[in-house]
């Protein structure tokens, strides 16, 4: 009677970005004949990819190792916060093994360290996408690693290194075979998506004998005609954006921008290292909106940074109003243990942190509702995530959403749908964040 195949558990935390990471690692196991526990004591041993951006998440990480070892006992350490063993080690001796982010190799030989492989060919297949935690009709495409850019409150540079973009001809391929598989959706991410290639020198490869570039335009463009919906993430707003924003128009590229803006006020993005000119930016999203009107742009801004003002709080308010962000997530700043932005001074009490987060948050919800308002009335397709049998419904999302983190769209007398399902609607009503809409 031949043995069972070892099983393996995962924790994944963090960005999308681990979650590739998170793909590789299963797909590299399973190619090798394990099976995965969906629990701790289903498995021969127990891998928890950690997230090390901020304190609060290198706190989860390190509770979630914890859980694994009181539950199971065998945990393998990888991931952003990898990179700080000694910590991972002091609060958890017993870890077997500690690697840093995108190790694959490394994590892969410890868990055949612990739980030796059974590999049979026949019986252990992987489909050509590989492994993937996300539902099968969506999938994220990580095209680059690492990030040039030197913002003082952040150390994903000393985590994941410089940038290194991904030759454009791999890339392509891994999308092909995603599309292959009736993935509809792919969601392009890297620390810095318009700087993809720029380290490579744009550097040319060969997708069915077809020189492209690597070069954001061309990867946009070249995505685009794969027949799926695309979806740019993390996206920087350099002058050639500009030149996407014309695929938006043309329907190549969904016409929606994840740009992490972070603040507005001069002096703050000045202390944060980030582009400072707020007005040319006003300029750049109006040129982005005349070329493709159905644009919806999405950030992220971090309140109570250290020396923020009332003023400059209120700047940022008044900024988001004009600058009319269709989606837009708030942080309450975080110091995290080797940022340069810890030793700036007029660090901001908690209770003002709060207030700033809640007040932003309400002129946001207020900008959500108005911009969605205006879309009533008006066909769309959307994208089906799910299906709410009891109340009838298909839970779905708009070109304008990103899963998990934006709106929904909630399609009345719709449960005959399936999740993947591309369909037109009209939307019917609007509320904060989300539409009501009918099958057109």
């Amino acid at each position: 009677m031949s043995k069972s195949p070892p099983k393996i558990g995962l924790v994944s935390l963090g960005c999308p970005k681990a979650l590739v990471d998170s793909e590789r690692i299963l797909t590299d196991l399973r190619a090798q004949g394990y099976t995965f526990s969906p629990d701790y004591e289903g498995a021969d041993a127990v891998i928890v990819n950690t997230c090390g951006f901020l304190d609060s998440a290198k706190e989860e990480s390190l509770q979630a190792i914890g859980e694994a070892i009181a539950q199971n006992g065998k945990v393998i350490v990888t991931g952003c916060m990898g990179g700080e063993e000694d910590i991972i080690r002091a609060a958890h001796p017993s870890v077997l093994a500690v690697s840093g982010p995108h190790q694959y190799d490394a994590v892969v030989s410890a868990v055949h360290d612990v739980a030796p492989p059974s590999h049979d060919p026949i019986k252990d297949l992987v489909p050509e996408c590989g492994l993937k935690l996300t539902p099968k009709h969506y999938a994220y495409l990580k095209i680059s690693e690492g990030c040039n850019n030197t913002c003082s409150f952040c150390i994903i540079p000393d985590i994941r290194g410089k940038l290194a973009s991904r030759p454009v001809a791999s890339v392509l391929y891994e999308a092909e075979r995603l599309v292959k598989s009736d993935v509809k959706e792919l969601l392009v991410i890297s620390q810095d998506t318009s700087a993809y290639g720029i380290d490579t020198k744009y550097a040319s490869s060969k997708f069915h004998g077809k020189e492209v570039k690597t070069k954001f335009y061309d990867l946009a463009k070249e995505l685009g005609q794969l027949g799926a919906w695309v979806r740019m993430h993390y996206v920087y707003p350099y002058p050639h954006v500009k030149d996407v924003v014309e695929l938006m128009a043309d329907g190549l590229v969904l016409p929606y921008l994840d740009i992490p803006f972070q603040h507005a006020s001069p002096k703050v993005l000045k202390s944060m290292r980030r582009p400072g000119n707020e007005e040319k930016t006003l300029r750049q999203i109006q040129q982005w909106r005349d070329i493709c009107p159905d644009l919806a742009i999405r950030s992220t801004f971090i309140v109570g940074y250290p020396g923020e003002t009332e003023e400059d709080f209120e700047y940022l308010l008044d900024w988001m109003k004009e600058a009319k962000i269709e989606r837009a997530g708030c942080f309450k700043y975080e110091p995290v243990e080797g940022a340069k932005s810890n030793s700036i001074p007029d660090q901001i009490p908690d209770d003002i942190k709060e207030q700033r987060w809640h007040r932003f948050m309400q002129a946001q919800a207020q900008v959500s509702a108005d911009v969605l308002a205006a879309r009533v009335g008006q066909q769309s397709q959307v994208i089906v995530d799910e299906i709410d049998h009891e109340h009838g419904e298909a839970i779905a999302r708009s070109k304008w959403d990103a899963p998990e983190i934006d709106g929904n769209v909630f399609i009345e007398n719709a449960a005959h749908l399936t999740a993947g399902d591309v369909v037109s609607v009209k939307f019917t009503a609007s509320e904060e964040y989300d539409l009501i809409a009918k099958l057109v």
